[in-house]
């Protein structure tokens, strides 16, 4: 089986390590510099240092374009949500099944009121491809050591899924199969959100131990926080046409639990870092890496308030994000939130 790999960040050349495993796999970077370093070294040491890569794994470099990839089984592509919609447009045209690995909500195009899922982007640029997303609770560093991981592929396409389990189910990684393509997308893209929440928590929690006097919300807040914030995303991801089981598995509370509590997350890190006093400028500066929770927040929101979806902890991160709220005033505006009945 021959697979390519569109995108040499870390979760791109993760995924191509494991794929070389048992297939040939091409791992594609838009930078000659780069592809250069990694087949000199073999290993992405920008990304993944210390992670030699297979002897099946060649890189190119350059925009991948329909013919380029013809011959190819599968395509990964491995560009975050903001460079989706012009890799997508590259692949016009193309017969190969395809998933995307991003997780969020594009950012609103002009003259638009909210943005778009990855598979609605796929609808306006090229609605003919034969795509789905691959998702699910994952670190890149993880996944390339080849420690246990479960990830799910949504599409509507059986042929997409099929690939997808064919080039990546085995060894020390489990891929189910799901048609429920919106669930699993919105999943990935609000658990990046609440993640910053619970940072924040985590974060102030961290302050009251250290002696710093203030609110200390604990434990107890976290898990509250968690289960509130599966709510709203189940609320937001049914009203979207999801199926509410869906966020019961692997993209929902699977990857949630791992994106908010992980020592490797970059979203929960941005909460932990506002939690401390810096600006969303001054944190994601200090991360080095895309938090994705930090772009997509505010289209979440937005894509919440057209559909008439309340979601008060994804509302708090936006204020949180724009400076219009202290960390722990918005806790504790959460916290003094009605009381209500919990399934309503």
């Amino acid at each position: 089986m021959k697979i390519a790999v569109l995108g040499a960040g870390a979760w791109g050349t993760a995924v191509a390590i494991h794929a070389a495993q048992h297939h040939e796999v091409t791992l594609w970077t838009r930078q000659p510099e780069h592809a250069q370093a990694m087949q000199a070294e073999r290993s992405n040491t920008r990304y993944l240092p210390g992670v030699a890569f297979p002897q099946a794994l060649s890189v190119a470099s350059g925009i991948a374009t329909a013919a380029d990839v013809a011959d190819d089984d599968l395509l990964v592509l491995a560009a975050p949500v903001a460079g989706l919609r012009r890799q997508l447009e590259q692949l016009r045209g193309s017969a190969v099944p395809m998933v995307w690995l991003c997780k969020g909500f594009e950012a609103m195009q002009p003259g638009a009121s909210f943005g778009l899922l990855p598979h609605e982007v796929k609808q306006q640029v090229a609605p003919e491809l034969i795509a789905g997303v691959l998702s699910g609770p994952s670190f890149a560093q993880e996944v390339a050591r080849s420690q246990p991981t479960a990830l799910v592929v949504a599409s509507p396409h059986a042929v997409v899924c099929e690939r997808a389990v064919q080039a990546l189910h085995g060894g020390t990684m489990r891929v189910y199969r799901s048609d429920d393509l919106v669930g699993v997308e919105v999943g990935g893209a609000v658990k990046n959100v609440l993640a910053i929440a619970t940072g924040v928590l985590d974060g102030l929690s961290q302050r009251a131990a250290q002696g710093a006097e203030g609110f200390a919300p604990g434990l107890n807040a976290r898990a509250a926080l968690m289960t509130r914030g599966l709510a709203e995303m189940t609320r937001l991801g049914v009203r979207l046409g999801a199926d509410g089981a869906t966020f019961m598995g692997l993209s929902g509370m699977g990857d949630l639990v791992l994106t908010a509590t992980g020592d490797l997350s970059r979203n929960r890190k941005v909460g932990l870092l506002l939690a401390q006093g810096m600006t969303a400028d001054q944190a994601v500066d200090s991360l080095g890496h895309v938090a994705e929770g930090v772009y997509c927040a505010r289209t979440v929101l937005a894509r919440a308030d057209a559909l008439g979806v309340d979601m008060p902890i994804t509302r708090c991160v936006v204020a949180l994000l724009d400076g219009a709220i202290a960390p722990v005033d918005a806790a504790r505006l959460l916290l003094g939130r009605d009381a209500k009945n919990e399934h309503a």
